[in-house]
């Protein structure tokens, strides 16, 4: 049995993560990253990716087209908010059932095929949803405006809100937007209670993965994925499988996109787009395809660098080269201004290229690396993710 195997390690391994996460607003402050807002992304699209690394990372299939889901379950959590109450939890409960519905359905026609005709299938039904939801179904996802929450909602299940004031999203009373502040070694912490109820259910989401990747389900998904043909000439039927992996999948984007709706009560036709399908696809393989921890890693590095790095700009790297000589400072910063601000993606590009290349594994086969080399023991990847054929 290997180290990752072993159930001590597994408990282990859940208690930092649960650590890690709760503490978020305190190990994120120094780099910038602490404020509530990057922080709900940091937890939803950590669901988001793990969701996504159970289909791809253990089946081998890849989905261009899960963004989707994540906009299937926006649109729902802001319909149940507009219809029914602000209160998040009926919102959550029909954006995973309505993703997973729309997902049992997109999955059954695309896992007829495998390899690049699976991956263009789902990337097709992803640009048919866009449209869909940009223009023929207007009345449904308000267009190209976006579906939001009015004053004038119905909200049967709430009380008028005084002063016709708009309301706002919470956990049985609790304000999502609420925020405690404190200061600590000249550091300004932020605890908001949006950010741990993302980060509540993105433990309860890597918790289920990690049961997933254990089970005889989650081992009969990587015998999938290391060879489907084979196990078809056992006589197993590796189609229920991979649609049960598909639609699991699916409901985590789905639970992702409530969640930004909860977050934000807006739902817009953008986060359908075939660029968010992308996103998610960067975001597993830079962390790590195949293993627990990287796909959380590679969403945080992924909207680190989207929210901080693009908020840089060549006055900030010129006072960054202060120690410099003045000839050297400019240079250094007009060098270095090219990677950030606007060109943030260009910096994301190099640093994904060195890890397809060097890292073949994703940032967790690094930190093995390291590990190994200090004596805790290397070895080989969690998984290598080749497509299912």
């Amino acid at each position: 049995m290997r180290p990752s195997e072993d159930p001590k390690y597994d408990r282990w391994l859940f208690l930092g993560f649960c650590l890690a996460v709760l503490a978020g607003p305190v190990l994120l402050a120094p780099f910038g990253a602490g404020y509530p807002d990057l922080l709900q992304k940091f937890a939803i699209y950590g669901i988001f990716a793990i969701g996504f690394n159970i289909l791809f990372g253990l089946t081998g299939y890849l989905s261009f087209g899960h963004a989707a889901f994540l906009g299937a379950g926006s649109y729902a959590a802001v319909w149940m908010l507009k219809l029914l109450t602000m209160n998040i939890i009926p919102a959550m409960i029909l954006a995973v059932l309505v993703a997973g519905a729309f997902s049992l359905v997109v999955g059954y026609v695309s896992l007829r095929r495998s390899g690049i005709y699976f991956s263009i299938l789902t990337l097709a039904f992803a640009q048919m949803s866009y449209n869909l939801a940009y223009s023929v179904l207007t009345p449904i996802t308000n267009g190209e405006t976006g579906l939001q929450i009015q004053t004038s909602d119905p909200r049967i299940l709430d009380a008028p809100q005084a002063g016709g004031a708009l309301p706002v999203t919470n956990l049985f009373g609790l304000d999502l937007h609420s925020t405690a502040t404190t200061h600590l070694f000249g550091m300004t912490l932020q605890f908001n209670v949006g950010f741990y109820v993302c980060a509540v259910m993105l433990i309860a989401a890597f918790y289920l993965s990690m049961r997933i990747f254990r089970s005889p389900f989650g081992l009969m998904l990587k015998a999938i994925r290391t060879n489907q043909n084979r196990l078809g000439y056992t006589g197993v039927s590796t189609r229920p499988y991979a649609l049960s992996a598909f639609v699991i999948s699916g409901m985590y984007a789905g639970l992702a996109g409530g969640l930004l709706a909860c977050t934000d009560p807006l739902a817009g036709a953008e986060r359908m787009q075939w660029t968010a399908s992308g996103e998610v696809v960067l975001m597993t393989i830079l962390g790590g395809a195949g293993t627990l921890l990287g796909p959380v890693i590679g969403a945080g590095a992924i909207k680190y660098f989207e929210n901080i790095f693009s908020a840089f700009n060549k006055s900030q790297m010129l006072e960054f080269f202060s120690f410099l000589p003045e000839g050297a400072q400019n240079v250094m910063a007009s060098i270095s201004a090219a990677f950030v601000g606007e060109g943030w993606q260009l910096t994301l590009g190099v640093l994904f290229m060195l890890v397809v290349i060097f890292l073949p594994g994703g940032l967790m086969e690094g930190f093995r690396r390291i590990r190994g080399w200090f004596g805790g023991g290397g070895g080989a990847p969690e998984a290598v993710t080749t497509p299912a054929e």
